[in-house]
Parts: C-alpha cells; sequence; structure tokens
C-alpha cells in the first residue's frame, strides 16, 4: 500500500504521462495483491481517484475527486494521523492560484499544525507545513518548520532542500544556499537527479540575488553535467523528472536576466523536452534578451514561439501553466513595443501582464519567476524618466519577494532620481547588507551603492555643525541606517 500511495500525482504533474501510466499500473497491482483491509482498500481507492480515467479527464478533476476521497478516510478513521496528514496535503493541493484568501491553504495548516505539535519527530508534517504556508503573506508562519524538517531527516535530499522554499519567500538568502548545498551533494549520492537539479536551480537564485555571480556562474557550469544523468521518466525521488528540467532550462535563462546581460539572453539555445512549459523559459529569456538589446525583429521569433507553447498547454488542458506562459509572452510583447518606440502602449502593456501575474503564484517546482512582471515594469517606468512611479513598483515586489538585488537596488534609483535620498540611502543600505557575502568589487551596482553611501555620509558630516548648533544632543542625528533584519 505505501508503494501505491507514493505513486500519487503532484501539482507539477503537467502533463506527464509516463508517470500517470506508472501509477495507475502501481493502483492496478496494488489491488491485486494480497488482503487489503477495509482501511487499505479505502486507501488505494482514495488514490486511485488521482489515476481515474487520466487520458479524458483533467487533471483538476481527478485532484478534486482524490481530495473527496481522503476527506471520507480522513472521518472514517479518526485516529489515523496519517490519513490526516494526506487528507491536509490534498486540501492544499486543491488551492486555486488566484484565492488569495488562501483558505485551503490555512484549512490545511490548522490540521498540520495539530499534528505537528502531537508528533514533533514526523518527518512529514513540516514537509506538508513548509507548502502550504509557501505563499508570500504565509511564509514567516514556516520558519519553524523550515528549521527543524532537515534535521529530523538529515539524510534525505528533499527534506535538506525543502527549507529553501521558505528562505526563499522570506529573503533568507544564505540559509537558502547552506540547505540547497546539503541537498543537492545528497541528491547526487542517492543518483536523485531531478532532486539535485531542483536543489541548484533554488540555490542559483540565491546566489543572485546576493551578488555571488562566481558561485552562480558554477552552477551554470554544473547543470548540464548532471542534466547528463537524468533519466526524466525514472520514478524514485521526491522531485519528478520534470523538476530537474525545468531547473535545467532555468539555470543559464536565471543567470543571463538576473544580471541584466540581455545579448547572453538573446543567445540561450533552446532545448526542446516534453513539457511546454519547461520549452517557455529559454524562448521567454531570449525575447526578453533580444528586445532590451534593440532587436525587436529577433524577438518576435521567440514570442510566436512561446504562442505555440501556450497553445499546447491549452489543448491539454492545463489551466495554470498556460497562463503563466501567456503572461510570459505578454511581457515580451511589452518589451518588443517598448524597443519600437511605441514606449506609452509598452508601459500599459507591462502594468496589465503584472496585474495578471499577480494574480497567480509560482509553482512549487521553481524558486521565482525569471523576471518579475512589477519589476520589470518598474525597469520600464525608470527608462522613461517615470521614477516616482517606477519606485511604487519596485516596493510592491519587494513586498511580495523580499531581498531581491533587482528590486532593492533599482528601489534605490528610483528614490534618488525622484529626490528622496532618505529612502535611496536606506535601500542602498540593504541592497549592501543583502550582498555582504557577495563578490568583490561585484557588480556594478555594487559599487554605485557605495558610492552613494559614502557620499551621503560626507554630506551628513560636512552639515553636522551647523545641525549641534540648532539643536540640542539627543543621541544619534539623521536616519538610523538600520539594515535588514535576517
Amino acid at each position: 500500500m505505501a508503494k501505491s500511495f507514493s505513486a500519487t500525482t503532484t501539482p507539477w504533474d503537467g502533463g506527464n504521462g509516463c508517470a500517470r501510466e506508472a501509477g495507475a499500473a502501481v493502483i492496478g497491482r496494488a489491488r491485486a495483491t494480497g488482503k487489503p483491509t477495509a482501511r487499505e482498500r479505502d486507501y488505494i481507492a482514495a488514490v486511485a481517484e488521482e489515476f481515474k480515467s487520466y487520458e479524458t479527464i483533467d487533471q483538476r478533476t481527478r485532484v478534486l475527486a482524490y481530495e473527496r476521497a481522503m476527506e471520507r478516510l480522513y472521518r472514517t478513521y479518526p485516529e489515523d494521523r496519517e490519513a490526516a496528514a494526506f487528507y491536509a496535503l490534498a486540501v492544499n493541493q486543491t488551492a486555486l492560484p488566484s484565492d488569495k484568501t488562501y483558505a485551503q491553504q490555512l484549512k490545511a495548516a490548522a490540521i498540520l499544525e495539530k499534528l505537528w505539535a502531537a508528533q514533533p519527530d514526523h518527518p512529514g508534517l513540516p514537509h506538508y507545513l513548509i507548502h502550504a504556508y509557501d505563499h508570500p503573506p504565509l511564509a514567516p508562519r514556516a520558519l519553524a518548520a523550515a528549521r527543524s524538517y532537515a534535521k529530523i531527516a538529515p539524510s534525505a535530499p528533499h527534506a535538506l532542500h525543502m527549507p529553501a522554499h521558505t528562505f526563499t519567500r522570506v529573503g533568507y538568502w544564505q540559509e537558502s544556499i547552506d540547505t540547497n548545498i546539503a541537498s543537492a551533494g545528497a541528491a547526487i549520492r542517492d543518483g536523485a537527479f531531478a532532486e539535485a537539479l531542483h536543489a541548484m536551480d533554488y540555490e542559483m537564485y540565491a546566489y543572485l540575488q546576493t551578488g555571488q555571480d562566481t558561485a552562480a556562474r558554477r552552477m551554470v557550469e554544473e547543470a548540464p553535467r548532471v542534466l547528463a544523468r537524468l533519466d526524466p521518466n525514472a520514478m524514485g525521488g521526491a522531485a519528478p523528472g520534470v523538476a530537474g528540467l525545468y531547473a535545467a532550462a532555468a539555470i543559464p535563462a536565471r543567470y543571463a536576466l538576473e544580471r541584466g546581460a540581455w545579448s547572453d539572453a538573446a543567445a540561450l539555445q533552446p532545448q526542446a523536452t516534453s513539457f511546454p512549459y519547461v520549452d517557455a523559459l529559454t524562448r521567454f529569456a531570449r525575447a526578453i534578451g533580444a528586445a532590451r538589446s534593440g532587436k525587436p525583429d529577433a524577438a518576435r521569433a521567440d514570442l510566436a514561439e512561446l504562442g505555440v507553447l501556450g497553445e499546447r498547454l491549452v489543448a491539454v488542458r492545463d489551466a495554470d501553466w498556460s497562463q503563466k506562459v501567456g503572461i510570459q509572452q505578454q511581457i515580451g510583447s511589452a518589451w518588443v513595443t517598448f524597443a519600437e518606440g511605441r514606449k506609452a502602449e509598452a508601459v500599459e502593456l507591462l502594468r496589465k501582464a503584472a496585474d495578471a501575474e499577480d494574480a497567480t503564484d509560482k509553482s512549487a517546482i521553481s524558486p521565482g519567476p525569471l523576471a518579475p512582471a512589477r519589476e520589470l515594469l518598474g525597469e520600464m517606468l525608470l527608462t522613461v524618466d517615470r521614477p516616482v512611479e517606477a519606485l511604487k513598483e519596485f516596493e510592491a515586489t519587494m513586498k511580495k519577494e523580499p531581498n531581491r538585488f533587482r528590486a532593492t537596488y533599482n528601489a534605490a534609483k528610483a528614490a534618488s532620481l525622484a529626490g528622496d535620498r532618505a529612502r535611496a540611502r536606506q535601500y542602498y543600505r540593504q541592497l549592501l547588507d543583502i550582498c555582504k557575502a557577495g563578490d568583490t568589487p561585484g557588480r556594478p551596482e555594487l559599487e554605485e551603492a557605495r558610492k552613494f553611501i559614502r557620499t551621503s555620509a560626507a554630506a551628513r558630516n560636512t552639515s553636522a555643525p551647523t545641525a549641534l548648533v540648532q539643536q540640542k544632543p539627543s543621541g544619534s542625528a539623521g536616519v538610523s541606517g538600520q539594515l535588514f533584519q535576517w
């Protein structure tokens, strides 16, 4: 029965026919093996809902049926804590990305928190809690689970990785790096190459936010070697094969886009897979790179490919990923429009894409979008000399995705251009604190931040004697300079 239950599909399923066939086969064997008890038959029947008529019934319908079956099991066997945990996971799995009340996630978490209090060493409970809270407003609630999970199962690659979901959401980059280094190493030791690549993508994301570009470059070089050992259809490991394929496509794209290396992004080589949303990553990066390099004609070809990939997702009724790829196409179209000189129109196109992206949520397969639409909107507004509006967009990005390098740097730049030197100083200091482990001297943005802080300090020192004559001593004067809390 344990084997049949482990075959349950995940929100990453995304059209993985091989996984569905294998799961259905395991269910068949479970039904034909031995003499299961009534409770075991109920478990098998519940899991079977995930695979029933998968050729004709879409995934969401099957997942909802699975949730109902798990609820029946949970209520039939109230003393069964495992049934309660799996039911909570099913509840969380049915949450819609557009529901910003997070009703399903909070319902699942309430069940899991109670179970975890009774069984603090149960490895599944912090895992499921991290998933339930894996959303910007909820993520701080998962910190206790994140910090305990790896200690509960210290040799399990996925247990070592899962804390990074929370650390990424709250911008605790070094903690994310440390836990993903451990996870990737354990995964490669175990031959779980999809798991290794998945951890490497999260690790890469954290390196790029902290200005550790040399370490990020090592990820770019290592990922193809790990990918060469990956069998995407192999069963085993918590991260499915598609997670490895996704990471392998995302890592070089992130390296180019996060550093503003537009020509490098435009030159990325597409690698076809059986997953349209994986292939869309490279096409999106190429389109953005070409458009921002002043080559809108080259970008159009990749936008056309994004359209084809989106249509394939619609055809298999994958609503979530078809929407995400559609947003990527909108973002690319906005930058092409901008490159063609229709700047006001481009801003409005990108604003619509940012609003659409805000109505979705990232998949657990990814630490975040290759480039957040609202952050890109801020960059476009800066380019057309609208710094006050740009600052608003960067601050909205930082609220949702704290401690991002590009959002923090550009917020400082926008504040400075808008004449708000106090806020510019605050954000430049925050950037330097985020990048305290970064390369030296590092990116030009970091030298700009250091220069601004030096200039501000010199200006304050020059004006200090006058200030002392005008006011009574009252401790430290001026802006506090408090660094961002980790």
